[in-house]
């Protein structure tokens, strides 16, 4: 889009940068589609171009302008493309109507003498007054330039120091050991020490799925060898491996022994299974599962439908991050899709199946399998060689329940203008994140109130969360969300996630909703060229993947735009570049939300046109060009307060907010997100209810011989389930539409707009 301003010959020169017109200045506005086909969340952003008045004065006619303004402007009504932004026109030949009456020539000699001893006497009394005020200013001592300034993110960086993170980091490790409680209460006090004026320690009674007092074992009952989850023989364990025990199961898994035959699925993807299926029989089998490629409460769905009783969940070494060993090592996990499990109503066991994690090394045990799996180039994932014996095993879990508290940290940095409108920041206070996360969390309150102690205050309120029963099934931050969701519902503007800020890989990795994709690409790009003047510089990683943890909650019950830095390089990379984005949403006046981003997200999940229909393609083409339109230098004058009342911006604002909501599905696939606007890792963007859904993966994705039998049942069914699907993202797409339309009306009937 083009945005040109166009100022009358007569009008006054510029200072500085400023641009100063007359009352009769006009708008013109001229829309280039073209200009807005290809943008993009990276670079290709829609474009403002400007035309100025004439730098050198208007006595100065400078170079031929555009012939395009040296058309006449004729007293009607200007209507920029769609009919937005109507401006009244003056009548452009005012200046002509002042008409010049001759004079005897002694007369108007005599008028200019007079006029030059007068401009003379107030220019010597303009001097005097100048003089008069700088020798009394000068005694003064010069006050330091506004936080406000340009410099304020260079201030907030500069207090941000990894030996500062490390420190909080070894205080915070101290109380591994301690309850919950300790942490949660230790954190309150130095957040309250720092300078947070309104802290508040909340408890929720919850019901948690623990280890049991005797380890959880896998024995194979050809051999009668018992193993722990590691791999180690049970008959050899050591002291550590009580500790060891801690975070080797899966919370909320049936509970009991189940025996049956090992049965490799691979991923537990649907042709896996229907491979296993054609030449098993699965009921109450035990089936051997890698992590990855699916969410693994939808694996586990899948699971169930095929008849399975047991579980165990493995990570192949060629799904490792590059230099880590993972063959002795289990892991735990949960079956708790977020919040508290006692209102599920099934007695804390959130499914049938019995679930336990193993090791790499077990797994190739248990599968009889050649493949060592080292290597990243050559590596070979662990499988069970054909015409294998499979091995007979038992599978003992004994997880307890039991009621317990969990504590949630929340504080308040209050804002100025919009104290309502709150920007959430999340970390998490489990006893095994070492600490990281609630170290790099108190030094950004750190870094942020030493700033309001120099006189800055933000404009929107930043809500600091340090957040309990993470590890679980984020079961603190749901607790609280779900007693504040009315308040957050229109309070809340984004939530900056600390879930992971540290990840161990060399690349720099982040994570946003599309809302948010450009100003992540922006940090990072920032990011980089300090790292290009440094040396040892990451590629950057955008995307827009389900992001783990206390997310969760805000992305799909409210559709808060979301966001997550990670790196391994140094905490304070990370650090910085949240301190940069948590100051750029709760100060900006017009939030740096792109909702062109959103749409071309859409389309791009949208690029297989022979699945899906003709309607959904052109409602994603109308809401591009709206988004287009509503994302241009259109909305730039809302961020000039002489241009944008207060309450204006304020009602754009809320039209960015709410962009999301939108895209919110009444129900998803079990680990699937309710946001459509999130995808899970694939090598082609696609919409995760068409990927996912149980009714289109078992009846569209049909291989084996008996489902060829009823082939034409199969295609009628696999149609209605694709279109059920498809016809709630055309109705997400037409939401958003009118969301759209919404906000542009506010700049055709806002009354500024016809001035």
């Amino acid at each position: 889009m083009a945005y040109r301003k166009v100022c009358d010959a007569q009008a006054g020169p510029l200072d500085g940068e400023v641009l100063h017109c007359p009352g009769s200045l006009e708008l013109d506005w001229d829309l280039d589609k073209e200009e807005l086909q290809e943008a993009g969340p990276s670079s290709e952003r829609t474009q403002m171009q400007h035309g100025d008045c004439q730098r050198s004065g208007c006595s100065d006619p400078g170079p031929d302008p555009d012939p395009e303004f040296m058309e006449p402007i004729q007293n009607s009504v200007s209507v920029s493309p769609h009919g937005r932004f109507e401006r009244l026109q003056e009548d452009p030949n005012y200046i002509s109507h002042f008409t010049r009456t001759t004079g005897h020539k002694g007369q108007r000699r005599l008028h200019c003498f007079i006029l030059r001893y007068f401009l003379a006497g107030v220019g010597i009394f303009v001097l005097g007054i100048l003089v008069g005020w700088f020798i009394h200013t000068s005694s003064k001592r010069p006050t330091a330039p506004p936080p406000e300034s340009l410099d304020l993110l260079e201030e907030l960086l500069r207090g941000i120091k990894a030996d500062k993170i490390d420190a909080l980091q070894k205080s915070f490790s101290s109380l591994a050991g301690d309850s919950e409680e300790s942490r949660a209460r230790y954190l309150y006090r130095q957040w309250v020490g720092l300078g947070l004026t309104d802290v508040h320690l909340y408890n929720h009674t919850v019901l948690l799925s623990l280890p049991g007092s005797t380890p959880n074992t896998i024995t194979d009952r050809s051999s009668h060898q018992c193993f722990l989850p590691h791999g180690t023989p049970c008959d050899q364990r050591g002291p550590t491996d009580l500790l060891k025990q801690q975070f080797s199961y899966a919370a909320y898994s049936a509970v009991g022994s189940v025996q049956g035959e090992v049965v490799d699925v691979q991923y537990a993807s649907v042709e896996d299974l229907r491979r296993a299926k054609d030449s098993l029989n699965l009921t109450n089998q035990i089936a051997v599962v890698k992590l990855g490629q699916a969410p693994l409460l939808y694996k586990l769905s899948l699971l169930s439908d095929f008849g399975f009783r047991g579980v165990l969940l493995y990570i192949d070494p060629c799904d490792a991050p590059p230099g880590r060993n993972i063959w002795h090592e289990a892991f735990r996990v949960t079956l708790n899709p977020g919040g508290n499990p006692s209102f599920a109503g099934s007695g804390g066991s959130l499914t049938s199946l019995l679930v336990q994690p193993i090791s790499a090394f077990l797994a190739k045990t248990l599968l009889s399998s050649p493949s060592v799996g080292q290597g990243a180039d050559a590596c070979t994932l662990l499988s069970m060689p054909p015409n294998t014996e499979r091995k007979k095993i038992t599978v003992t879990i004994g997880n307890q329940m039991s009621y317990k508290k969990i504590y949630n940290v929340v504080g308040y940095l209050k804002g100025r203008k919009n104290p309502d409108r709150h920007v959430l920041v999340g970390s998490r206070h489990d006893s095994n994140q070492g600490g990281g996360t609630s170290a790099i969390m108190t030094q950004l309150i750190a870094a942020l109130t030493e700033q309001t102690k120099q006189g800055w205050v933000p404009d929107r309120t930043t809500v600091f969360c340090s957040w309990g029963g993470t590890a679980l099934g984020n079961i603190g931050s749901y607790e609280w969300g779900k007693d504040n969701s009315v308040v957050l519902q229109s309070s809340a503007v984004a939530y900056v996630s600390l879930n992971s800020p540290v990840q161990g890989t060399e690349t720099l990795q982040a994570t946003a909703s599309p809302t948010l994709l450009q100003l992540t690409s922006d940090i990072q790009r920032r990011q980089l060229l300090s790292c290009i003047r440094g040396g040892n510089c990451p590629g950057p990683n955008v995307s827009s993947f389900q992001l783990p943890g206390d997310v969760s909650f805000f992305a799909n019950e409210l559709a808060v735009p979301t966001m997550e830095f990670a790196f391994e390089q140094t905490k304070a990379e990370s650090t910085e570049m949240t301190a940069e984005a948590i100051l750029r949403l709760v100060s900006d006046p017009v939030l740096p939300f792109y909702p062109l981003d959103i749409v071309l997200d859409v389309q791009n999940k949208l690029k297989d046109k022979n699945a899906v229909s003709p309607p959904l393609l052109s409602s994603a083409s109308t809401l591009r060009d709206h988004a287009a339109f509503f994302q241009s230098e259109a909305m730039r004058p809302a961020n000039d307060p002489k241009e944008r009342d207060p309450s204006h911006v304020r009602m754009l604002n809320d039209v960015l907010r709410d962009l999301e909501k939108s895209f919110i599905m009444p129900q998803t696939p079990a680990g699937v997100f309710r946001n459509l606007l999130y995808s899970l890792p694939g090598k082609t963007p696609q919409f995760s209810i068409l990927k996912f859904s149980p009714d289109v993966v078992l009846h569209c994705s049909v291989t084996s011989k008996v489902a060829k039998h009823h082939a034409l049942n199969k295609d009628a069914f696999c149609h209605s389930a694709k279109n059920q699907s498809l016809s709630l993202i055309l109705r997400a797409l037409r939401s958003a539409e009118r969301l759209v339309g919404f906000g542009l009306d506010l700049f055709q009937n806002y009354p500024g707009a016809t001035k």
